[in-house]
């Protein structure tokens, strides 16, 4: 399956499974309004049990695409997890996960602007893939981890990199407001086969700059899992962002930022493309 968020054109918010038609089975209800609470109340077997029903559908064009957990618990990312981007950072390859915090505003859906933010001009794209966690909990062993994952989406996770170095905390430089985009949706284990061949690719302007098989993620997913789970609860809904390819815009001589009117995707195969625009925050601000 694949599994979205969207606003229909009269401004509804809901959520729902996309169909090779591009259409998506609503499956919003007044109890159960959001994806997060969906895969809490209803876990995947009956996402698709509801989504086989009859349910009114929303045709392809009649909404905009949101990123596809709306209002997650918590976004963990994980840094230098490519040796090669460690290497092109000029910082050493990690003991164990370096973990930091996304809010959801920070983040926007398919299609939509990402902003370019007035206050800096070292705006850096990241292609990274982000699991989803569908059945939650503390303490979850590296064994049981894929069991724990409802799917799979794209995420550019992109960076204000001056803010991001302002102190020892990268909080600042990865929050700016829409700076990011996730999406277009969550694709369910089930339509993908071993992920380690799979490339996560980040093309600017239709230019591959970025593009590295997840085999190659020091800390792998059900490493991420497990260690995310250690320190917090994770809940259904929760997204874990696992890290961007070598190729980002700061180690290239010149730097490489994004500006407004280039054009950001990050394509995984079997997963999703996720294509956003860059917009000047002013005009965003419109």
């Amino acid at each position: 399956m694949r599994l979205a968020s969207f606003e229909t054109v009269s401004g509804r918010r809901s959520f729902g499974v996309v169909a090779p038609d591009g259409s998506i089975a609503d499956l919003g209800t007044p109890e159960v309004p959001t994806l997060r609470a969906a895969l809490g109340a209803w876990g995947l077997p009956g996402i698709a049990g509801r989504a086989a029903a009859p349910v009114a559908t929303v045709p392809a064009g009649g909404f905009q695409w949101l990123p596809p957990v709306t209002d997650p618990d918590k976004i963990l990312c994980v840094g230098l997890n490519y040796r090669r981007h460690a290497e092109e950072a000029g910082m050493a390859i990690p003991k164990h996960p370096s973990m930091f915090v996304r809010f959801p505003g920070s983040q926007v859906g398919h299609g939509r602007p990402t902003v370019a933010p007035s206050a800096s001009a070292q705006y850096d794209y990241e292609a990274e893939l982000a699991v989803v966690i569908g059945r939650g909990g503390r303490h979850i062993a590296e064994a049981d981890a894929m069991a724990a994952i409802a799917g799979y989406a794209c995420f550019a996770e992109n960076s204000v990199r001056d803010f991001q170095r302002h102190a020892a905390q990268a909080t600042p430089g990865k929050n700016f407001e829409s700076s990011g985009a996730f999406g277009p949706w969550i694709t369910t284990p089930d339509e993908l086969g071993e992920l380690a061949a799979v490339h996560v690719i980040g093309r600017l302007n239709g230019e591959v700059v970025q593009d590295e098989p997840l085999g190659n993620l020091i800390f792998s997913i059900p490493q991420i899992v497990a260690y995310a789970s250690t320190f917090t609860r994770l809940l259904p809904g929760d997204v874990l962002v696992t890290g961007t390819p070598a190729g980002v815009g700061m180690a290239r001589t010149p730097p490489r930022w994004l500006v407004p009117g280039d054009v950001f995707e990050v394509d995984i195969a079997g997963v999703g493309l996720l294509r956003n625009p860059v917009a000047a925050e002013a005009e965003a601000a419109r």
